[in-house]
């Protein structure tokens, strides 16, 4: 299938149209590429996505954090939440997009796609779909529910960065200056600097 492309009102950040569009092919293009079985590019890392639903949505609003841009995001649906208007809203509008509420939401700035190639296109939205995990127990066993897999969002972690390097290599998956301060070597050889890390003093 060819690599689906956002509407042409969505390319300016300034959009006359609705902001965001839903965008089934891409859906669709991302199951036929990705995670189906015998898929072009079909990647062992996603096959728990085999039965979950994916809605996706092309957007021209910027969104940033930290002075970056956010070019993707992905999202778990359905969690729960103290605020029942909230939550209905958000249920009601996934519902008429898609026609039901997805497992999980990725969402893909227009412009930004519009103008990668083929490649960082690819690492974009499996780097997307390296966030949507299934919830595993204490011995790593995947957990299901009554209705299938329960499924997570996942951090990044180098796991995550090695698969996506290894595909598109380290300027497609946005990580050259990593792998380029790796290679040099440590500023301060030999340095522990656990005492000063938030994760490592919880205990």
């Amino acid at each position: 299938m060819t690599r689906p492309r956002a509407p042409a009102h969505l390319l300016d950040v300034i959009s006359d149209g609705p902001a965001f569009v839903p965008a089934p092919d891409v859906e669709r293009w991302i199951f036929e590429t990705f995670i189906d079985e015998g898929s072009t590019l079909e990647n062992p890392e996603h096959a728990h996505l085999q039965g979950a639903r994916i809605g996706v949505l092309w957007t021209s609003v910027p969104n940033g954090k930290h002075g970056r841009a956010i070019v993707g995001q992905a999202q778990l649906c359905g969690a729960g939440g103290s605020d029942k208007w909230a939550k209905g809203k958000l249920e009601q509008q996934l519902t008429e997009w898609f026609g039901a509420i997805p497992d999980f939401l990725v969402t893909l700035f227009a412009p930004y796609a519009d103008q990668a190639n083929d490649a960082t296109f690819c690492a974009l939205v499996e780097h997307e779909l390296s966030h949507c995990g299934q919830e595993k127990d204490e011995f790593g066993v995947p957990k299901f529910t009554r209705n299938g897999p329960s499924y997570c969002m996942r951090g990044h972690d180098v796991e995550e960065f090695i698969g996506v390097v290894r595909r598109y290599g380290a300027d497609a998956a946005g990580v050259r200056a990593m792998i380029d301060a790796a290679a040099e070597g440590p500023t301060i050889p030999g340095a522990d600097v656990s005492f000063a890390c938030g994760n490592c003093l919880r205990g």
